[in-house]
């Protein structure tokens, strides 16, 4: 059983590394594009938010380490996500970037160690904090249901990322699996709610993927076009 549970939790480091890598595109085409466009900003703040409330439950709790482990490198990862969106976001966008990572990636963050820190002690305070972890992982995996919406509305699967989706669907089983070998609720609950999410994702991607775009879409991306011509065109005058 400690073998199956080992390399369950490799297994679960392998694709979470490869969910926090996913959207590498997706920032590739922002940096080139010199935009973040209608991409929103609020996964990846949730997501530096949760990895880092892991990290912190990984170190406290014995025999955890590979929880810690993975979420230690999702810090990284998700900072310079955060980052690049506000270095290239429009001005209002990058704002609200600015302050939801203040109040989430280092307020609430700083607030739940320091509580847990000193007010608690032992078993209660790796309870406290997994009961803070298994909320915001809910909300780490709820937060693309705005991109879902926008699929919906659109009819377009643009703006939601397949690879983000597909290793939402994988990570959420695989940690669930772990979960209940290792009989931690705290993991079982919120990559359960993960796992199905992520099928409802796909599901959309699977409908809409070759759906004609509404007018809208259409007429933002032909407008964009038209905006890249002129800064091409600006650009070999200079």
């Amino acid at each position: 059983m400690e073998s199956l549970i080992f390399y369950t939790g490799v297994i679960g480091n392998v694709i979470s590394v490869l969910m926090f890598l996913s959207p590498v595109g997706t920032f590739w085409r922002i940096i080139k594009h010199r935009s973040t466009e209608d991409f929103e900003s609020l996964p990846y703040v949730c997501t530096l938010l949760n990895s880092s409330l892991w990290t912190y439950y990984g170190i406290i709790k014995p025999g955890a380490y590979l929880v810690a482990t993975v979420n230690g490198f999702g810090i990284v990862v998700e900072i310079i996500y955060v980052s690049l969106f506000l270095v290239y976001a429009p001005v209002k966008k990058r704002n609200k970037t600015a302050i939801l990572a203040g109040i989430l990636d280092v307020g609430v963050l700083a607030a739940a160690i320091l509580a847990t820190r000193l007010a608690l002690h032992g078993e209660v305070r790796i309870d406290a904090t997994g009961f803070m972890c298994a909320g915001l992982n809910i909300i780490m995996y709820g937060s693309p249901l705005a991109a879902m919406k926008t699929v919906v509305t659109t009819k377009s699967v643009e703006y939601m990322p397949f690879f983000l989706s597909f290793f939402f669907f994988l990570n959420g089983g695989i940690w669930t699996f772990y979960a209940i070998l290792t009989r931690d609720y705290f993991l079982g609950v919120p990559n359960g709610a993960g796992f199905l999410l992520g099928i409802a994702q796909l599901v959309l991607y699977a409908i809409y993927k070759n759906a004609k775009p509404s007018i809208n879409v259409s007429n933002r991306l032909e407008e964009g076009c038209e905006q890249e011509s002129l800064i091409s065109s600006s650009n070999y005058s200079n």
